[in-house]
This record gives structure tokens, sequence and C-alpha cells, in this order.
């Protein structure tokens, strides 16, 4: 498959990048500091498998400048975003306005398969431990509340009319590690998981990934967790 990356220069993104490129899908990654993409290392001679460098295009560009990659939309089987702020200080649009300009120039290209992250912290079900629900609200969404701020309203713009013609999932994974991939994880499509707990970068990047053609997805919000 033909997939265009966002966020590849990330935790999860460059896991994203290097997990596709394995699989022996093209990539092109989009990222404002090419230099910083993860190039993966050339195959030995004798390796039979082709090249992965030579299915990775890195175009330089970035999500709120839509000028600068929109037309190279076009082709894709399907787009997959690992979009984020690391800046806790100040309010961001990366994930709302950043995604919106992604879905319109899928559209405008004909390309109508989106894979996007959000967080399992945006939201505490009844389920989850106390300890863990303390933290969560007095803690981790006071810390993120730009960035959770505007991953909410990304998730209200995907579930408007203006993306109903894509088909989307926005993934919900918990506290995210270095862990190894294990393949071995927990997922629900539009409700929640019981006890959530951590899951690596690895993983989440492996969830992508194999869910790019299940139509389970598609116009859902999925929770992952080990």
């Amino acid at each position: 498959m033909r997939f265009l990356l966002f966020g590849v220069t990330g935790g999860t993104g460059a896991q994203l990048l290097a997990q596709a490129l394995a699989s022996g899908h093209q990539v092109t990654a989009v990222a404002r500091d090419p230099a910083r993409v993860p190039v993966p290392v050339p195959a030995p001679m004798t390796d039979p498998a082709p090249d992965q460098a030579s299915r990775l295009t890195v175009l330089r560009g970035d999500a709120l400048a839509p000028e600068s990659w929109r037309q190279a939309v076009a082709g894709h089987d399907a787009v997959l975003s690992c979009l984020g702020s690391t800046d806790r200080k100040h309010p961001t649009t990366v994930y709302s306005q950043g995604t919106r300009n992604i879905v319109e120039a899928m559209r405008a290209s004909g390309v109508d398969r989106l894979l996007c992250i959000s967080s399992a912290g945006l939201e505490i079900t009844p389920d989850v431990p106390l300890p863990q629900r303390l933290v969560t609200r007095y803690v981790i969404q006071r810390l993120y509340r730009h960035g959770y701020a505007d991953m909410a309203r990304m998730e209200t713009f995907m579930t408007s009319a203006a993306a109903e013609d894509t088909a989307w999932t926005v993934v919900r994974p918990p506290m995210l590690t270095d862990g190894p991939l294990t393949g071995r994880y927990r997922t629900a499509e539009n409700g929640h998981l019981d006890r959530p707990k951590s899951l690596s970068r690895a993983d989440l990047a492996h969830c992508l990934l194999t869910r790019v053609d299940d139509p389970r997805t598609h116009r859902a919000v999925m929770e992952v967790a080990y």
C-alpha cells in the first residue's frame, strides 16, 4: 500500500515509519525538518527484500501549512497521522487544525482513509481505579491541558458533518512507553476498555498500521491498551 505519514519525527511516528517500511509499503513522510526523519539503513546486498530506503519519500512540510504538501496526497491509499505537540505551556492547534487540513486535502485528492492519534486521558471512565482517576484528573489533565483541549477539538471535528465522507479512525492510547513491539494489546471501538494500562509506542504504531484496512474501525474512536 501507499501511505502518507505525518509526525514521523516523534516516538510513535518513528515506530510507524519503520514498521510500514519493514512491511513492504511505499511511504511518503511529511516533516518540517526532513533531516530529523529516521531514514532506515540500506539493506545488505544479500537481503532479498527490497531496500527500505528506496520506498521512502521525504517531503518538507508542515501540517499547519497545507500548501507545502497538499499536492502530494493524491495516489495514496491512506493517511496516518501521529501529529503531536511537546509544548505544555502554550495552546496548540496542531491536532485540530492540522487534522482539518489533512481531511480537506484528502477530500480534494479522492483519498478517504485516515487514522490519527488522540488520548485515553481525555475521558475518565467509571471503571478506572480511584488512584489512577485522581492522577489523571488532577495531574495529567492539568499538565497536558492545552494538548488535550486541542485533541478534543479534533475529535469534535472528526465526528462532524465536515468529515462525514472520510473513513476515519481516532486511536486513544493510555500512557505511552518505550517498551518493545509485542502485537498483544486490547482494543475497543466506540467503547471503553476495562482498566486500561500503558502501551508501548511500538505497539501503538502496530495498531495503527494493522487497522488501515479494517472496516470495523471506520468512523470509530478506538481505545487501545494492554
